[in-house]
């Protein structure tokens, strides 16, 4: 029994980067790498706030990252800088992720749009998000016209 989870893209992509290397010289490096990355997300909610807490490393600056409610589902895009050290014909293996990121999630309760607070540290992203007070019943009084 195998203890390390199976992940044929990452199979995919190594046999896409030989192929790159392969015909680099006689054709344009052929590319079936996925135009967005897919980012981790863990939401969970306390009595107060729905909190999302994402790993996005390598993120270099506040402007790379953008998040949004929309009709109570969670949108965080943005990003992650390739290293501009390392030249393409130098690279052996790439496992770290570059390139655009989005993600979407429905969150698990109404949240109030305009108390969002967002803090980014050591990779992580971690969004706090006050739940707006549900109504509760309350009865109405009629007015009664004859």
């Amino acid at each position: 029994m195998s203890l390390v989870p199976h992940d044929p893209i990452q199979k995919l992509n190594k046999i896409r980067h030989e192929f790159d290397r392969l015909f680099s010289e006689f054709l344009v490096p052929i590319s079936i790498e996925p135009r967005f990355g897919k980012i981790q997300v863990d939401v969970h909610e306390t009595e107060e706030e729905v909190i999302a807490i994402c790993d996005v490393p390598g993120v270099e600056k506040k402007e790379d990252i953008h998040i949004s409610v929309d009709h109570n589902r969670l949108i965080i895009s943005g990003q992650v800088n390739q290293d501009k050290e390392i030249h393409e014909d130098d690279l052996f293996t790439r496992e770290r992720f570059a390139g655009e990121f989005y993600r979407m999630v429905t969150l698990p309760s109404p949240i109030s749009e305009r108390d969002i607070k967002a803090t980014y540290k050591n990779g992580v992203l971690n969004i706090r998000m006050k739940k707006v007070k549900e109504n509760r019943k309350s009865a109405i009084d009629i007015e009664f016209e004859s």
